[in-house]
């Protein structure tokens, strides 16, 4: 079968390129704005991959085409498709149809932390033998790809809620299923899909309706916006997390890089890891709890954790120049900004953190969160803040809160130079943005080694 994907570069879609290819298919797609690590792992694999949506790119027609949440009514590849009557169908129902139908699937939902749970239950699978498939948002580092057809029944999906496709406005997850499902949390995100807080909570329900009763769901005692979900109507046992009668982490150190896993009171067993924060360990504690469902004894998770490497674009170290520390992190949403430079904070005893922002997401982009943001990047000692095309709102009024330790640029050149300007060795820079940031990362370490 030929398969062709329109919006290809996408975390997701070409983790749908990589499950085809693996399955015997021939795989091309489409898309604009490519860049790494998602371009790099498809060349790796031997995918072809067509800059920009001609429709020349379909004839010969394939046999499907996917299509991509990315892609509108108007774009010429969706109406030739269209027009032409080829067959189409979205990425999460194909997943569904031809990878996880006879799957025990687990997968891991919320607004924050997906890619690293998914990432950490996918390890621990593998680390004890049973050799799972994957789709996760990401480039784990200890599989260097972001999905895996996988060698057993089990396959790990990271579930989002986004929307499926022009044409299907439910969320991805409700195609998945799962056997085993993980709620992390649950805020207002994706305001140009979502109207509402409500509106999020029902998809989330939606997700819950269909874990069957034999399966088991692992979530927050203490989010009561997962707890309000879940008192919707649930017909599914639940594993509580931060909770006393339920999976329980206790800290061995305060940056979170080492504890003890409680189960009901009971210790099961030591994480001592490279990641930071009690936003992590709550990710390895449902994590932990997930792999137990499907058959892993809690001290093999929590050895398994101690080796655990990580994800491309989480806190990613990208490079360190006269002493200066260069992070690349996806955080994308006001929670997940404070979480992550609490944990910087949490294990820095000498230097500054200086915070590098891109508000790009969609919803960034509206200034959805914009009176949250100066409070959530409290904890960098500078925060730097690029007010990029299409960020319309006041950027500066927002982040007026912190006086001196904020400064917002139009520019990006600008602001590389006041940032390696302003660092220092044992300094911590930490670029925050769910996109490419125009090669900031390397921009700064190119700038430093030029100072050096």
């Amino acid at each position: 079968m030929h398969v062709h994907i329109l919006g290809i570069c996408g975390t997701f879609m070409g983790g749908v390129a990589l499950l085809a290819r693996a399955a015997g298919h021939r795989v091309t797609g489409s898309d604009e704005n490519v860049y790494p690590p998602m371009s790099t792992m498809l060349a790796e694999q031997g995918v072809e991959v067509m800059q920009g949506f001609d429709p020349a790119h379909l004839d010969p027609a394939p046999d499907v085409v996917v299509i991509g949440n990315v892609m509108t009514r108007g774009n010429p590849a969706v109406e030739y498709v269209l027009n032409k009557g080829l067959a189409y169908t979205s990425g999460p129902q194909w997943l569904a149809e031809h990878v996880l139908h006879d799957r025990w699937v687990l997968a891991a939902s919320g607004t924050h932390g997906k890619t690293t749970t998914s990432s950490m239950l996918a390890w621990i699978l593998e680390h004890a033998g049973l050799k799972p498939g994957f789709l996760i948002g990401g480039v784990a580092a200890d599989f260097g790809v972001s999905a895996r057809f996988g060698e057993s029944p089990f396959f790990v999906v990271e579930a989002d809620e986004y929307d499926t496709a022009f044409f299907d406005k439910r969320s991805k997850f409700v195609h998945y299923r799962p056997r085993t499902l993980i709620v992390n949390n649950i805020e207002f995100d994706h305001a140009d899909i979502f109207d509402d807080l409500k509106a999020i909570r029902r998809q989330f329900h939606h997700l819950i309706r269909t874990v069957p009763g034999e399966g088991r769901i692992l979530a927050p005692a203490a989010d009561a916006e997962v707890q309000t979900t879940l008192q919707m109507g649930c017909w599914t046992p639940v594993e509580a997390v931060d909770s006393a009668d339920g999976w329980q982490a206790q800290m061995l150190r305060p940056d979170g890089s080492e504890f003890s896993v409680l189960l009901a009171g009971e210790k099961q067993g030591e994480v001592r890891w490279g990641m930071l924060g009690r936003h992590n360990v709550l990710n390895a504690l449902v994590a932990i709890g997930a792999a137990r469902h499907a058959g892993v004894k809690p001290a093999d998770a929590c050895a398994a954790l101690s080796c655990f490497r990580g994800v491309k674009r989480r806190m990613e170290l990208r490079g360190e120049v006269r002493g200066v520390r260069v992070y690349d992190d996806f955080a994308h949403h006001p929670t997940a900004i404070e979480t992550t430079l609490e944990g910087v904070r949490a294990q820095t005893t000498q230097g500054r953190i200086l915070a590098v922002l891109e508000p790009r997401s969609n919803t960034m982009k509206m200034g959805v969160h914009g009176s949250q943001l100066a409070d959530s990047m409290r904890a960098a000692d500078i925060s730097y803040i690029y007010q990029g095309p299409g960020v319309d709102w006041d950027v500066a009024g927002a982040f007026a809160p912190l006086a001196e330790r904020a400064q917002v640029y139009r520019d990006l050149d600008a602001l590389v130079s006041a940032v390696t300007s302003a660092a220092a060795a044992e300094d911590r820079i930490v670029v925050m943005s769910n996109g490419g940031f125009g090669g900031v990362h390397g921009k700064l370490l190119d700038a430093l080694q030029a100072t050096a």
